[in-house]
């Protein structure tokens, strides 16, 4: 009433343009000056309540819009309708429409920040605060969606032309839907399964899961992808649908604490109880162990080898991996320092079957005695040259592996009766020095 009572005082004629600016500045200087008093009256709320004081800081400049808007759209309204006040009331319409849809925004965003401080995550068991965390993420995400589709036909149903064209739409709006849904299937699917990973609780805000043999946290969970930070700072980007359609590994889906296992191949000759005292004793001085399950177990022995398992426990999966990798590095220093014996190592067994000889000895049949007889002493110079004669050993050892082989009616000049009567008929010699042929 104020504003058109203003109105009416300074327009005495329609046509004033300079008198309607001088309106609506006095209007807008107005609603800033409410805007004012608005923010200093939060301000002293907000000593005495931090979400006052946050919402006094967030919707400042939203509020300050919004009301000189107001204030200049009720001027507009209340003064006769000039030829060119509807271009600006329509175009002060769809600016209003934007401040109210952020200002509703900046609430929304609060009361969930304020819902978000209650559940902390910096606590050993946060399961619960992650959930909270993950829908309260998403429904962000939703609200944002929501209220800016909401802004946008607002603004647009502030036209004649468009709203004409809406009612044949909503009309269609069966075939619109088919095509539509039939044209963004896989967007549509990758929402679902966006808002099916939020409330169902099989993913939450910093989970620790395996995914494509890559060890990560959730980092973001969206409506249409998950974000998973991998251990060395890559970021791998899966689509929504993965998490509902494939297997993975989640390892805090009831609690953060998990087991780890260090494995060891050592000798047969391990010893296995002063391992585990071992074991235990670096366990204890560590403070990466939570006290729950420490277990050294012998698992395996073949291959030469004995496989030793430590089974540890650790309050979440990085400091569990942490803990496997200090418990593996002492017992290879222990095992190397105090038992190097116990170190893996391939053994290798040569042996050597008894020497076979002839003993010059017959069966009757015309034939050499072969078998482990004991050998006759000879010529020590002759054992000599012999030992240091390859060919020599060689065929002795050929004719020790291999006694089938080495029969004496093979040999040429020794190892039967007709070898032993060859060998003397090339040994004879003549009167006069010179070996006597044989008849």
């Amino acid at each position: 009433m104020v504003i058109r009572h203003a109105a009416e005082m300074s327009l005495p004629e329609a046509d004033s343009t300079p008198a309607v600016l001088i309106v609506l500045a006095m209007a807008a200087v107005l609603g800033y000056t409410v805007a004012l008093v608005v923010d200093r009256t939060a301000r002293r709320v907000g000593r005495r309540s931090a979400a006052a004081a946050d919402l006094a800081q967030r919707g400042r400049r939203p509020a300050r819009l919004t009301l000189v808007l107001v204030a200049l759209l009720v001027a507009l309204n209340a003064m006769p309708e000039q030829t060119w006040t509807g271009a600006i009331v329509r175009l002060l319409g769809l600016v209003f429409i934007g401040g109210v849809s952020w200002l509703v925004a900046v609430l929304t965003f609060l009361l969930e920040d304020l819902a978000l401080a209650r559940y902390r995550m910096d606590v050993a068991d946060n399961r619960h605060a992650r959930r909270v965390h993950t829908q309260v993420t998403l429904l962000r995400r939703i609200t944002v969606v929501v209220i800016t589709v909401i802004a946008v036909a607002s603004m647009l149903m502030t036209f004649p032309s468009v709203r004409i064209a809406g009612a044949s739409i909503v009309a269609s709006a069966g075939i619109v839907a088919i095509v539509a849904g039939l044209a963004a299937q896989t967007s549509l699917a990758n929402v679902f399964a966006g808002l099916q990973l939020a409330f169902t609780d099989a993913i939450r805000v910093d989970d620790v899961v395996v995914v494509e043999e890559e060890w990560g946290r959730i980092e973001e969970i969206t409506l249409t992808y998950v974000v998973v930070h991998i251990w060395d700072d890559r970021r791998m980007i899966l689509p929504s649908t993965y998490f509902t359609t494939t297997p993975f590994q989640n390892w805090t889906r009831r609690e953060a604490a998990v087991l780890g296992v260090v494995e060891l191949d050592l000798d047969w000759s391990v010893p296995v109880e002063e391992m585990r005292a071992e074991m235990h004793r670096i366990l204890d001085a560590t403070a990466l162990w939570d006290g729950r399950v420490s277990v050294l177990q012998v698992t395996d022995a073949v291959g030469g080898c004995v496989r030793v398992r430590v089974l540890v426990s650790g309050s979440d999966g990085p400091t569990v991996f942490d803990l496997r990798c200090h418990v593996r590095e002492l017992l290879v220093r222990w095992l190397r320092q105090r038992h190097p014996a116990a170190l893996p190592r391939t053994r290798l067994e040569h042996e050597r079957s008894g020497p076979v000889w002839w003993d010059g000895e017959h069966d009757g049949h015309g034939k050499g005695v072969y078998g482990p007889a004991q050998r006759r002493e000879s010529d020590p110079t002759t054992a000599r040259v012999a030992a240091a004669d390859p060919a020599t050993t060689s065929a002795r050892m050929d004719i020790r592996a291999h006694p089938e082989e080495a029969h004496p009616d093979a040999r040429l000049f020794g190892g039967s009766p007709d070898a032993a009567e060859r060998s003397r008929a090339f040994s004879e010699t003549d009167e006069n020095g010179s070996h006597r042929p044989p008849s």
